[in-house]
């Protein structure tokens, strides 16, 4: 699998604490005011606005899901065969091509647009897969808490690679919890077994738990504000998804990451995000 070597394509997963707060943001939900969606309805626009949750949402087929998975398990060999672990795999839109295509996946831009309107950038993409019997979990958190974006207007869009549900570490979230701002989390120790470093206590205070078994080739949207997680892997089956994150393009980037970003849909000030380019592939 060809991948780019360029210095743009290498950012932390977990970004510096530090130079987060250094970044100045105005940390909120703002509503979707959309009264002609395209794809999805004016109910689950409404459901949005108040659960900061969507899904399962249909976008590959059973032939599309399984040509993913074959592609996914030649990348993660390839990955773990360089001493690297399965949740290693960042902006990968930036180095592999498969992945830069499928952030621009038309029903994946239309879901998108519908909720963030028709100017979108799509800057993120982390595969998270929990391999059999994998002890990590994801503690509960929010995804703004990591990102140098402002105002809070991001979303993910968690596409399944294999089925998910409990035994495997599905996620599960908070539906409500988006209303809250940023909430207070405590950092964790690099041995915890926190894929990540951050929790938020007690997040029933926040919202109401939910949790939607979502199959391979569907996929769940969630705000940047939503709290979420998901418990250790204790089955013989591996969970993997694909995190594509997005924002509407009058969101500012800091700390680098608008090199991240791609116009996905409409049009965008090149200064906030100059434009990444496809990375070039003989096979991927």
């Amino acid at each position: 699998m060809n991948n780019s070597n360029s210095s743009d394509t290498q950012f932390a997963i977990i970004p510096d604490r530090q130079s987060i707060e250094t970044v100045q943001r105005d940390i909120r939900f703002f509503p979707t005011q959309n009264d002609s969606p395209t794809l999805l309805s004016r109910d689950q626009v409404a459901a949005w606005n108040l659960d900061g949750y969507l899904g399962p949402l249909d976008v590959l087929d059973a032939d599309e899901a399984i040509s993913l998975r074959d592609y996914f398990d030649q990348l993660l060999a390839d990955t773990m065969a360089e001493g690297k672990d399965s949740y290693s795999i960042s902006s990968a839109h930036l180095k592999h091509a498969r992945v830069w295509d499928l952030l621009q996946h038309p029903k994946l831009v239309s879901y998108v647009s519908d909720l963030l309107g028709e100017n979108v950038i799509g800057w993120g993409s982390h595969f998270f897969c929990k391999m059999p019997g994998d002890g990590k979990r994801v503690d509960w958190h929010q995804d703004c808490s990591y990102w140098p974006l402002t105002p809070t207007k991001a979303v993910t869009v968690w596409l399944a690679i294999d089925d998910a549900d409990l035994d495997n570490g599905g996620m599960e979230v908070f539906t409500g919890s988006h209303q809250h701002g940023l909430i207070d989390f405590d950092m964790t120790e690099s041995d915890s077994g926190n894929v990540l470093d951050q929790v938020v206590h007690e997040p029933e205070k926040y919202g109401q738990h939910r949790f939607t078994p979502v199959r391979a080739g569907q996929v769940s949207i969630h705000s940047d504000l939503l709290v979420h997680g998901s418990a250790p892997n204790q089955s013989d089956r591996r969970r993997c998804g694909l995190t594509l994150r997005y924002c509407p393009a009058d969101v500012t980037a800091y700390l680098g990451w608008e090199k991240k970003g791609v116009i996905v849909a409409g049009s965008a000030d090149s200064e906030k995000w100059p434009g990444a380019e496809r990375p070039a592939s003989l096979a991927n």
